[in-house]
């Protein structure tokens, strides 16, 4: 599955300014109750990609046993189970059957809705239901078959990153305009159907017992604090559990828990009613990654976090959060070691590859392991949900997440009509969505921060290796 929406780097530089705002009329959320999960907490173990399980035999037979073990390790790490179309009545199956095994390995499954209308704005991972009813209905099948269970869900990844026909809290109309061919909008793609769709997901996915939900807040270089607080407000988040963040992303886990314990700070923030109900509905006035922080000055952070010491008040953040380490044990790579030789890349396309290191970044490795023992306040688990060695995407510059000056650097040979689907990065077509990418698979098991397995290991050469022509 691709992360489309995670090249769209949307700083919200929300004002802080001091003043009385206009009158607020929404309504105060009654805060769910909290399904927050014990310390002790064994997450589920799905089975494996079934070219992972090629990988590991490949490895063995060519007598690469470390790599083996290393692959091994990955694949029996928890990780969540993705839930991506078919039937009410399939999907009911699925859910059941999974839950099924997490409940007699006493076990708690994570589990990924991804069947939103107009799902990824019709990019890498196009699909999804095809109107909002159809989607509630899904949404049905899936909390029906989940039962009395003990589950961790979380609904819709990019859900609230991309929305059909959106406009942020600046003001700013945003890139996803979903049409056919005569121009009208397709059922569901819209924000009014988007918060429609998810705000009755929460509230489905709530009548069962033992299910934690959460909603998508992007990641520390995407949405701005306060923009995400209000789309999460407006989703249902005051219902649910919370949010996740860094969803099949590389954001380091320290900026994370930042800019998950600023986000449910926001929406205290602005549903605190002291001094008259000034700060009422005023998200954009949040501190957040981009003011009065630098976001790319990690020692600048602490700025924001005066700022919440100094504005909060009375309010008492509430709404918990967890975080996707699947692959950030590296942190995001930022591309300009290609600027340098052999390859020499022009800024302009440096600069374009980072905007799409969302998809299959090369130098990546895995993160902390999964754990509800996190130490920090709000944060309720780190997770694998993105199923670490499925790839993002064929990552082409036909769809906008590579770019590459082949008159300067093209080894391979690739002839001029085959440039826009291929991956420089890799030295080749990249898999499709989902599909087993064995070079990104070993790549991220070797460079895992903290280590897979104990002993020597080859040391980390920063930046990449010049890829190899073809035989």
């Amino acid at each position: 599955m691709s992360r489309t929406a995670l090249r769209r780097r949307l700083p919200v530089l929300g004002a802080v300014a001091i003043g009385l705002a206009s009158l607020w009329t929404g309504p105060v959320a009654t805060a769910a109750p909290s399904r927050q999960l014990p310390p002790g907490t064994r997450f589920f173990v799905p089975a494996p990609n079934a070219g992972a399980v090629t990988q590991v035999k490949e490895l063995t037979a060519a007598k690469e046993h470390r790599n083996a073990a290393l692959i091994k390790r990955m694949i029996n790490t928890p990780q969540a189970v993705w839930f991506t179309g078919g039937t009410p009545a399939e999907v009911k199956a699925k859910a059941k059957a999974t839950v099924a095994a997490a409940t007699r390995r006493h076990e708690v499954p994570v589990l990924v809705a991804y069947d939103i209308p107009f799902r990824d704005c019709a990019q890498y991972s196009s699909g999804g239901a095809l109107s909002t009813a159809d989607y509630l209905a899904w949404i049905d099948g899936f909390a029906s078959g989940i039962g009395k269970a003990k589950a961790v869900v979380l609904l819709e990844p990019d859900g609230l990153g991309i929305i059909p026909f959106n406009t942020d809290i600046n003001g700013n109309a945003e890139w996803c305009k979903p049409a056919d061919t005569e121009g009208n909008p397709q059922p569901g793609a819209s924000s009014t159907e988007r918060y429609k769709a998810l705000n009755g997901a929460v509230d489905r996915l709530g009548r069962q017992p033992n299910v934690s939900v959460y909603l998508d807040a992007t990641h520390s270089g995407w949405l701005g604090v306060g923009d995400a607080a209000d789309r999460l407000v407006k989703a249902g988040v005051q219902r649910a559990q919370g949010f996740f963040l860094n969803v099949s992303n590389y954001q380091t886990t320290e900026r994370q828990q930042k800019y998950g314990t600023w986000i449910s700070s926001c929406i205290a923030y602005a549903n605190n009613p002291q001094d008259g109900g000034w700060r009422l509905g005023n998200y954009s006035w949040c501190g957040s990654q981009y003011y009065p922080a630098s976001s790319g000055d990690f020692s600048t952070w602490g700025l924001t976090d005066q700022w919440y010491a100094d504005n909060l008040g009375t309010a008492v953040p509430t709404t918990h959060f967890v975080v996707d380490t699947s692959r950030n044990g590296q942190g995001p790579n930022d591309m300009s070691a290609y600027a340098g030789a052999p390859y020499n890349q022009p800024a302009d396309v440096v600069s374009r590859l980072a905007s799409g290191n969302w998809c299959n970044p090369p130098g990546r490795g895995l993160g902390l392991r999964p754990t509800a023992r996190t130490g920090v306040p709000l944060l309720d688990a780190y997770l694998w949900v993105k199923l670490p060695g499925e790839s993002d995407g064929s990552c082409d510059s036909a769809a906008g997440a590579r770019a590459w000056d082949f008159e300067v650097y093209n080894p391979w040979n690739v002839a001029s009509a085959d440039q826009s689907h291929f991956d420089p990065l890799w030295g080749m077509v990249d898999p499709a969505a989902g599909q087993w990418f064995a070079q990104q698979a070993l790549e991220l098991a070797q460079q895992a921060d903290p280590p897979l397995i104990s002993g020597p290991k080859p040391p980390l050469v920063p930046g990449p290796k010049p890829p190899l022509p073809p035989r």
